[in-house]
């Protein structure tokens, strides 16, 4: 039985935690996981030590040994370069990553073929291939949290541009001159669909004494930080300034959505993230509305499926296994 798996380890690498999974590539199983902080401020060397002994508790937690590991993939929150195995900038992590060969390190301490990508981009190829796109050739897949991600699926293949940042929805401009996103850069949708951009309106409203929400709250920005969770609880508590932060984000992800469509075409465009996973179609259902009334095609509409992600935490490190297993035998 166990001759007739295929087992890769997916790892997601994030500013605050890391996971690592044994997977078998044909079912989309995860057999094993392990999680750790990333501790980032121990800088990029450190942290692949961190990520080595992840991997390792991973594969010890599947009960199967190193040697019935064909590789690893991992997902790295920043744009990368595959083929060099480098990371090219990584804000989520620090200076330390700029230009950093990921991809050599790790082998060298786990004695394994490694290949590595964007975050959002291993998180694509996980829901397409077991998650919300199975079936279809072109997806597009965003996740909105603090910020926004995106990646393209075309023909059944990531397609990650020729520089590598291919799919990054989350900085299309939507607003010319409008609020600041984390980039440095004006009116991008990261700024005005994402979690953040939902904190920022409540934080707005507060400051001109409109509405309840200031209860509780202090002044500065980082005590008006609201999990995904207390964001839906107090949407379903009738907050009336929480719905309306909601529903100013939810309109500028429908017409990211209709950008999307309108440039690629795609079957299915699958959003995922805290805030979408906890409230899943009631937060979509006025993002669809919005988005079809932009569509330059009005035939057929219902055609493009907007739909929640349905992997949740285990889209990065799902996708990175099976992009390791794709680009991995080919060496």
């Amino acid at each position: 039985m166990g001759k007739s798996r295929d087992l890769w380890v997916g790892a997601d690498l994030g500013g605050t935690s890391m996971m690592a999974a044994v997977i078998d590539v044909k079912t989309g199983t995860v057999l094993g996981e392990a999680k750790r902080r990333t501790k980032r401020e121990l800088g990029a060397v450190a942290v692949t030590q961190r990520l080595g002994k992840c991997v390792q508790r991973a594969i010890d937690k599947a009960g199967v040994k190193r040697k019935d590991v064909r590789g690893v993939g991992v997902g790295i929150p920043g744009p990368v370069d595959p083929a060099e195995g480098r990371v090219v900038r990584c804000v989520n992590l620090g200076i330390t990553w700029d230009g950093y060969a990921l991809q050599e390190a790790l082998e060298r301490l786990i004695d394994l073929k490694v290949t590595i990508d964007n975050d959002v981009n291993v998180g694509a190829v996980g829901e397409h291939r077991f998650g919300a796109g199975r079936g279809a050739d072109d997806l597009v897949v965003m996740f909105v949290g603090t910020g926004i991600g995106g990646g393209l699926v075309l023909d059944g293949r990531l397609r990650t541009g020729f520089r590598y940042s291919a799919g990054e929805v989350g900085h299309m401009v939507l607003m010319d001159g409008g609020p600041l996103c984390g980039c440095g850069e004006r009116g991008h949708a990261e700024a005005l669909a994402s979690r953040s951009a939902i904190e920022r309106y409540i934080r707005e409203a507060r400051a001109s004494e409109s509405g309840p929400i200031a209860e509780g709250h202090g002044e500065d920005e980082a005590s008006a930080q609201m999990p995904s969770g207390e964001i839906l609880a107090a949407i379903e508590a009738g907050d009336d300034v929480v719905q309306a932060a909601v529903a100013q984000a939810q309109r500028y992800l429908g017409l990211m959505v209709a950008n999307c469509v309108n440039i690629i075409d795609p079957e299915i465009v699958v959003i995922g993230g805290g805030v979408l996973e906890k409230m899943g179609d009631a937060y979509l259902e006025p993002v669809r509305s919005v988005a079809r009334q932009h569509f330059i095609n009005k035939d057929d509409m219902d055609r493009v499926r907007i739909i929640t992600a349905e992997l949740g935490d285990h889209s990065g490190v799902i996708g990175a296994a099976v992009l390791a297993s794709q680009r991995l035998l080919k060496g």
